[in-house]
């Protein structure tokens, strides 16, 4: 005898199963294509990441490395090696925070602006016209709804978790 509660979870389940694999095989192209299009200007898509969230007005007088990595959704130990690739590079530097003295804020240099307006920005939509080929206006508002949606569970999830010691 077939159970339809047991045979509908087991479909939704077949459905959650597929659609993270793909959001994984969506990061790893993202990361794989998207870095091929920005290599020439020395960037990475982390790295791009990180020169977007600085360029926002918000983000005008640079950002903690904390405020940083909650923005980017990644650990301070993983933004930490980025951080210094790109200070190597001249694309960021870190200043003493005007508010707390032994807090660094992460600025963009005039480098890193130059390297992110008028290097990187026509590369980026260049690869966002491509990966985004027949997808109307509506698609794309649909799917940005659905992923902030996604968010915003996840984030739930990972507050109700204690935090490890690599994310404090």
């Amino acid at each position: 005898m077939v159970y339809p509660k047991e045979n509908n979870d087991s479909a939704r389940m077949e459905l959650a199963n597929r659609l993270f694999f793909r959001l994984y095989q969506c990061a790893n192209m993202l990361h794989k294509t998207g870095t091929r299009a920005v290599e020439k200007e020395g960037l990475t898509t982390q790295q791009w990441a990180v020169l977007g969230a600085l360029s926002r007005t918000d983000a005008e007088g640079g950002m903690s490395v904390g405020d940083l990595a909650r923005y980017l959704k990644v650990s301070r130990q993983n933004l930490s090696g980025q951080i210094g690739r790109m200070e190597r590079d001249g694309h960021i530097e870190l200043l003493a925070d005007t508010r707390d003295r032994r807090a660094k804020r992460v600025t963009m240099t005039k480098h890193g602006r130059k390297i992110w307006e008028k290097d990187a920005q026509p590369k980026i939509r260049t690869y966002y016209e491509a990966a985004l080929t027949d997808f109307s206006t509506g698609d794309l508002t649909h799917t940005l709804h659905y992923l902030l949606k996604l968010l915003d569970n996840m984030e739930k999830i990972d507050q109700s978790v204690e935090p490890s010691s690599d994310e404090e």
